[in-house]
């Protein structure tokens, strides 16, 4: 009965997205698609699940990787790294960061480990650098080894040109592929009508390349000479969420729309997924800046919703501990203050149930080699999320 409700509320709520995107006209449309998500919420995860606070102190915590040990490595947006002995309950801030210019929504953001970490030790990070071109910033990809506590053996591996006084949509997650590649998402930085649609410019992209910064040759616009030729994928807004899906090894994103059009996309080489030419977004004034919901030549998103949840970060569920949430995706929402759980058939998404109201603006869910899954909010925790025995 209860997966019946969801889906039949679910179904409500899709022919309602698709009519107020279809004509823009009353606030009762947007009250009813809010009425009929909050139906979707499954008050029983409370029964299943216990949320337990195991690190605080962290004012807003971006990214966040586990060691082998359980040991964290956490990443502070105002340019703070901490290092978490789990055991002891201990911070230790890391040394060694470059430059960071924390402003707007910059600052110190994504962290991911190498694949092969244990043999070679690199870390990758990404954040707001107000090095090269212009006044302002714009998002860097470094990455180092970790040593006393210490960051050593720095390399910059992509800095986005030119650097703007905007302090918007700088993306930015990073992600490997089974391949060895790595993926990484700079936001239009504000400027939707100039970046996003433009291969010869930074903004609005996904990039692609080998772990050491060297270009693959086999990107698709690498023979482009007017092309940034990092480009992996282009036309989008500001992608807060990457992972590789671990059934398929292919790399999906979300990303924030504008007033609704936040969107689940499936990253394909070469395609342009639309923004700012097609959204199911408007202006947050409520005027249009489009009309257009699909075009031809730009990709539609395997999941959008109306209004937007400003989605932040994302996770597969694989494993045995959470069977209910298993082969689905996490979705972390800064608006609402849930995780969303997209439900999946393949390569569609083909529902969302609500999880855990109430946690907190998500900044980041994962799950982590322990096999748990962890939750970072603004309000200074990263949560774990234990399956009750029954």
């Amino acid at each position: 009965m209860k997966n019946f409700t969801i889906n039949f509320f679910q179904a409500i709520r899709n022919f309602v997205n698709q009519q107020f995107i279809a004509k823009r006209q009353t606030k009762s449309l947007i009250k009813l698609v809010l009425a009929c998500v909050s139906l979707t919420s499954v008050a029983a995860e409370q029964a299943v699940y216990q949320l337990k606070t195991v690190i605080t102190g962290i004012d807003v915590p971006w990214g966040m990787v586990q060691f082998d040990n359980g040991d964290f490595l956490v990443s502070e947006r105002e340019g703070e790294l901490y290092f978490v002995e789990m055991s002891k309950g201990k911070k230790t801030k890391v040394k060694g960061l470059p430059d960071i210019s924390s402003s707007g929504q910059g600052g110190l953001l994504d962290l991911e480990l190498h694949p092969d970490y244990r043999k070679n030790g690199w870390i990758y990070f990404s954040y707001s650098s107000s090095e090269g071109k212009g006044w302002g910033s714009n998002t860097a990809i470094m990455r180092a080894r970790l040593k006393d506590h210490t960051l050593v053996d720095k390399e910059l591996l992509y800095k986005a040109l030119p650097n703007s006084v905007g302090g918007r949509h700088f993306g930015s997650r990073i992600e490997f592929d089974r391949a060895g590649y790595l993926y990484f998402s700079i936001g239009d930085r504000g400027d939707r009508d100039t970046n996003p649609q433009n291969i010869s410019l930074d903004g609005g992209k996904i990039y692609r390349l080998h772990d050491d910064g060297r270009i693959p040759e086999d990107n698709p616009f690498v023979k482009n000479e007017k092309a940034k030729a990092a480009i992996f994928s282009y036309g989008h807004r500001n992608p807060q969420g990457m992972e590789m899906n671990p059934s398929t090894g292919v790399i999906w994103t979300h990303e924030h729309g504008p007033r609704g059009g936040d969107e689940v996309n499936i990253v394909e080489k070469g395609k342009n997924y639309g923004w700012p030419v097609v959204s199911f977004g408007i202006n947050y004034s409520g005027s249009k800046f489009t009309e257009l919901t699909e075009k031809k030549g730009m990709e539609q998103p395997v999941w959008y919703w109306v209004p937007s949840i400003a989605p932040s970060g994302m996770t597969f569920v694989t494993g045995d501990k959470y069977p209910q949430l298993s082969g689905h995706l996490l979705v972390g929402s800064l608006k609402f203050n849930y995780i969303v759980l997209c439900q999946l058939d393949g390569n569609k998404v083909t529902s969302q149930q609500i999880l855990f109201e109430g946690v907190g603006r998500v900044r980041n869910v994962k799950q982590m080699p322990d096999g748990f899954i962890y939750i970072a909010t603004e309000n200074n925790k990263i949560v774990k999320v234990i399956p009750k025995k029954t």
